[in-house]
């Protein structure tokens, strides 16, 4: 499966359960950032009285404690940065099917093809830059070109990032599993110590000069920017060719598990994710501190980025990206893992 980087950590409880809280009550495993899911866990509990108990991890770390807890797990729903840790847990028959009404407000597309899990948000794979290192003319406007030893010294990446398996998967789809592993070994030899654990990393080290570019999902650059201020961001983004393999859509999503003892209540926080009320957290990020696109009910990003609906993505669904298996292998066979 996708179990790239850290395994087996401890899940922090952080939601809002304790003394004094009765009534219904979830527990959420929660991959997405924290400061979101926070937002969002805050506006359904006043709006639903249901209370929320939050335990935050890194998405691979939490589909494996998943699978390892079983039947016995006490998560009623899981919530993802990427489809793949999701489509993991549908492979091992671990999720209920998503109330129809919930499904119907978001693009189908972005949804589990079986109907297991729903799309909650988005963010698409681009270039972070920095332009005194590197001209935009001199970008790779493919992502096989990454590999080009013309790059080298002057490329970061975060391979164990979860955010760089649906890449991986969608070169090897459109190339082919010996080219991807050719590709990853020339991108792993030009960034050479500039190999980083996080997309976070690769932004704040482009930004401050230390390398040249990298590639990483679009929000993370933005985040950066909220963060520190227009005056201190020294990097852009530009976008690889319209539909390149390296032009990818992550879906962020959402399921209920099998063996909830609270369905009910888990199925009302999935259609608050893809509501209106939830939607419109995650699109303005003074609420949510988040820059990712929201992808149900009609609701679009008040954040200043290219809107979703132009973007021109490698055509790829979620389906086809699969569980990240096949992208950590690659990855593992490169060397990168």
């Amino acid at each position: 499966m996708l179990a790239a980087g850290v395994t087996g950590a401890v899940l922090a409880a952080c939601g809002s359960s304790g003394p004094g809280r009765h009534g219904p009550a979830i527990t959420l495993y929660n991959g997405q950032h924290e400061q979101t899911t926070d937002a969002i866990v805050a506006a359904f509990e006043k709006k639903t009285g249901i209370t929320v108990d939050v335990r935050s991890g890194t998405e691979d770390t939490l589909a494996n404690q998943i699978v390892t807890e079983g039947a016995r797990t006490p998560a009623d729903v899981v919530l993802t940065e990427n489809s793949p840790a999701l489509e993991y847990l549908q492979s091992k028959g671990l999720l209920a099917k998503v109330d129809p009404a919930t499904l119907a407000r978001t693009d189908r597309r972005y949804d589990s093809p079986r109907g297991d899990w729903v799309g909650v948000s988005a963010r698409v794979s681009v270039l972070i830059y920095d332009p005194s290192l590197i001209a935009r003319s001199a970008l790779p406007t493919t992502v096989l070109q990454m590999a080009d030893p013309r790059y080298a010294g002057k490329l970061a990446i975060a391979a164990g990032e979860t955010d760089f398996q649906p890449v991986v998967e969608a070169v090897a789809r459109a190339d082919g599993k010996a080219a991807a592993l050719r590709w990853l070994r020339g991108i792993k030899a030009n960034a050479g110590p500039h190999t980083f654990s996080s997309d976070e990393a690769v932004t704040a080290e482009v930004n401050r000069g230390a390398v040249a570019f990298g590639i990483v999902n679009q929000y993370y650059w933005y985040r950066l920017r909220a963060e520190i201020g227009r005056s201190r961001m020294h990097s852009a983004i530009a976008y690889f060719a319209p539909r390149d393999p390296g032009y990818v859509v992550d879906v962020s999503g959402a399921a209920v598990l099998a063996s909830s003892h609270h369905r009910a209540a888990a199925q009302r926080f999935l259609a608050f994710l893809v509501g209106k009320d939830g939607q419109s957290i995650i699109a303005d990020p003074a609420v949510s501190a988040s820059f990712e696109y929201p992808i149900g009910s009609g609701v679009t990003t008040m954040a200043p980025e290219r809107p979703f609906d132009q973007l021109q993505p490698y055509p790829v669904t979620v389906g086809q990206l699969g569980d990240g298996s096949n992208a950590v292998a690659l990855l593992q066979e490169a060397g990168l893992l």
